[in-house]
């Protein structure tokens, strides 16, 4: 009798140490989603600024990482953090006690930098992801948000 219990709790403990390593092999990946641009970078910067506005969205804040981190002494390639927002996407989410919590992710953040191959690169998280991951009507919120950021993207990356 101690013998089956004890291949049970092994074969537990082993899904859980899989399960684990899973998640921290392929969670990271998963999260965000990297894309390259058709363009050069101040191009792909100008082509975000233009279509954010065309879409009907927002753009609050953009900041030059490059910048900041010249002023604490390091040189780092060209990074720019835009972050968009659409009000009436938003204020589903702002407006509602039980689902504020969630603006620690807003407004959405897109993300352009050039790498040392000299290539122009587009990052954002993988909202469709974290869409299904919190599930109910944040979903759909999250899921909108994440349509709306990549139609903004669409002309500007490459297939």
């Amino acid at each position: 009798m101690k013998k089956p219990s004890l291949m049970f709790l092994a074969g537990i403990l082993t899904g859980i140490i899989v399960s684990i390593a899973v998640i921290v092999v392929f969670a990271p990946k998963l999260m965000f989603t990297v894309s390259e641009s058709k363009y050069d970078f101040e191009t792909t910067k100008a082509l975000i600024e233009k279509g954010t506005p065309e879409n009907k969205w927002a753009m609050p804040h953009q900041y030059n990482l490059q910048a900041t981190m010249e002023k604490h002494g390091f040189d780092v390639q060209p990074v720019s953090v835009f972050s968009v927002c659409k009000p009436d996407i938003a204020v589903r989410i702002l407006d509602n006690d039980e689902k504020r919590h969630i603006s620690a992710m807003m407004p959405c953040r897109i993300a352009v930098y050039k790498k040392e191959d000299g290539k122009t690169y587009v990052s954002r998280m993988n909202a469709g992801l974290l869409a299904k991951l919190l599930g109910s009507d944040v979903n759909a919120i999250m899921g909108e948000a994440g349509e709306g950021s990549e139609k903004i993207l669409e002309p500007i990356l490459k297939d």
